[in-house]
């Protein structure tokens, strides 16, 4: 990805906020940039926030 400013600039933040959600956030990332941070870089929504975003569920063919 590049670092933090690459990053910010990708999804329209500032480097203080990616460091913050890095350092400092409890829950992490922001709601509103999940969606944005998953498209730029593949990392899964149910990742960056598990507790608003449930890991998928396997379904067992019978």
């Amino acid at each position: 990805m590049g670092g933090q400013k690459p990053l910010a600039a990708k999804i329209g933040t500032t480097q203080s906020q990616v460091w913050y959600w890095l350092t400092r956030s409890k829950k992490g990332v922001s709601a509103e940039f999940v969606i944005p941070i998953e498209e730029v870089t593949g990392i899964p929504r149910h990742e960056l926030r598990p507790d608003i975003y449930p890991a998928p569920t396997v379904e067992v063919a019978e």
